[in-house]
């Protein structure tokens, strides 16, 4: 019955829901901009991922905006867009799907890869196995509990200068009286 117990849960991370916030809130915003500001959740991308690849996708879709934008701008119909504002809008709206597509594809596989990366190098407290890494069996009640793991090899304890001195042997047992 004595032991370290069950290891702690572990702390809650502080950027847990965040991906999932900022996703949503990039996807909203080039959706509903009719992709206007598709370009923003490909910034994003660039900067989370640091890839070369995504930065020249964001240089793309910029570039493509700015002819939709030029296209809208010049555009000399009145009421209703004539040929150049139709073909702008044609272009900002195509962008969206393929740029929303992308950005969570790319950004959901990102932060997948991070959280895989990061689990084989959670620190313990006090030789304990991660929460992550504990194998869990199911009990004869319905909950999980862990499974023992082997023994953690302890690191050497410094001495700090004083002779290490042999644990004293235990006393031997009387012997039952008859």
């Amino acid at each position: 019955m004595q032991g370290h117990g069950y290891a702690p849960p572990p702390p809650p991370d502080p950027a847990a829901g965040s991906p999932v916030t900022l996703r949503v809130l990039f996807v909203v915003l080039a959706a509903l901009t009719c992709g206007f500001l598709a370009w923003a959740a490909m910034l994003r991308l660039a900067l989370v991922t640091r890839k070369v690849r995504d930065w020249v996708l964001f240089a793309a879709v910029v570039a493509i905006e700015v002819v939709a934008v030029v296209l809208i701008g010049i555009d000399q119909g009145e009421e209703e867009f004539a040929a150049p504002g139709n073909a702008g809008m044609t272009i900002l709206v195509s962008t969206v799907v393929p740029v929303i597509a992308y950005y969570l594809t790319m950004d959901i596989r990102h932060f997948a890869r991070v959280g895989r990366d990061r689990l084989p190098y959670q620190q313990t407290q006090f030789g304990q196995t991660p929460y992550a890494q504990t194998q869990f069996a199911q009990t004869q009640f319905g909950g999980y509990a862990p499974q023992p793991q082997p023994p953690q090899p302890q690191p050497p304890q410094p001495s700090y200068g004083y002779p290490a001195q042999p644990a004293p042997a235990p006393a031997p047992a009387p012997a039952p009286t008859p």
